[in-house]
């Protein structure tokens, strides 16, 4: 296919297992450019957008890249996958002029205020009247990471971090069992060595005694006990977590939860307490409900975002 090259962007968005990338003119998305390509597959991230650019018959004006992982002055390291991603590459396959390297929850950030609303599922409503403009997103999939969206006159900031390797939080003699299971585990007991798919994992293996995978435990959940009480502690942790975040980046205009886990844990908020986690802050707790909390159940998101980050940065 032939496309206008002087108008398109090329946005990918990088994971661990896959990489999804699209066209898009302006902050809109080409829902028809869209691919999905699996990184076992190809041995590079550029292979991959070679792949594409060839394919689609494209030269573009701009190209951004979300990597899941740690990015720094313009380059990025994959956490789960030995690819590195840099401008240097993009601009070789692209041909671009306007170059851009986020961290995958940085694109989630740019995404807000393009994601319709049916694409939103909300779990602590805001209060009526309130508004605010700083913006947070908690990411729980494969990993663990969160990203704040402030707005300045100079337009939207949203600063990397890797919220997911923190010491996760003890509060009770439980809890400090887990952490000290996971720590025999791993050597270190992060955040996102129970808020993820494989800290769900952890948690089944400390509270049964066994191992079964993410997808068997939540399968499992009312007919094996050990399953409904794994659940019900990352709910619990979850909302524990995200109440933490809230406190630190004061999120008045909304707190996103994106991710695969995030969006399998949502049946089970209300039953097993997640509002009540999140706002369980001592003389804070009325503080907390401040925050409004939705689910973002829009699979495009961050390409959205990079196209959204491409088109402010034009301006």
């Amino acid at each position: 296919m032939t496309h206008d090259s002087d108008r398109l962007s090329l946005v990918a968005d990088v994971g661990g297992t896959n990489t999804r990338v699209a066209l898009a003119e302006g902050s809109r998305l080409l829902t028809d450019s869209l691919r999905r390509f699996r990184n076992a597959d190809h041995p590079s991230l550029e292979d991959v957008l070679s792949v594409y650019v060839a394919d689609e018959s494209v030269d573009c004006a701009a190209a951004a890249v979300a990597v899941a992982g740690p990015v720094r002055d313009g380059e990025g390291q994959l956490t789960n996958l030995d690819w590195s991603i840099d401008t240097a590459m993009l601009a070789r396959v692209t041909r671009a002029e306007r170059l851009a390297v986020l961290n995958d929850l940085q694109a989630q950030a740019h995404a807000l205020g393009h994601i319709a609303p049916d694409k939103l599922r909300t779990v602590i409503p805001a209060r009526e009247g309130q508004s605010g403009s700083t913006r947070l997103v908690v990411g729980v999939g494969t990993g663990f990471n969160a990203a704040v969206a402030l707005e300045t006159p100079g337009g939207r900031i949203v600063p990397p971090a890797e919220c997911g390797h923190v010491t996760m939080p003890v509060r009770t003699a439980e809890a400090l069992g887990l952490a000290e299971f996971v720590d025999d585990r791993h050597g270190f007991a992060s955040v996102e060595d129970v808020l993820s798919g494989r800290g769900l994992e952890n948690i089944y293996a400390w509270k049964a005694g066994r191992s079964r995978s993410t997808a068997e435990i939540l399968s499992a959940v009312d007919d094996d006990p050990d399953a409904t009480r794994s659940v019900e502690w990352f709910v619990r942790l979850m909302g524990a977590v995200a109440g933490d975040l809230a406190l630190i980046y004061l999120p008045f205009g909304g707190l996103f939860l994106i991710g695969g886990m995030s969006r399998a844990m949502t049946p089970y908020f209300d039953r097993f307490g997640f509002a009540e986690s999140f706002c369980d802050k001592g003389r804070f707790s009325d503080f907390l409900g401040q925050f409004p909390v939705s689910v973002v159940e829009d699979d495009f998101a961050a390409l959205s975002g990079l196209a959204a980050h491409l088109a402010d940065s034009r301006t």
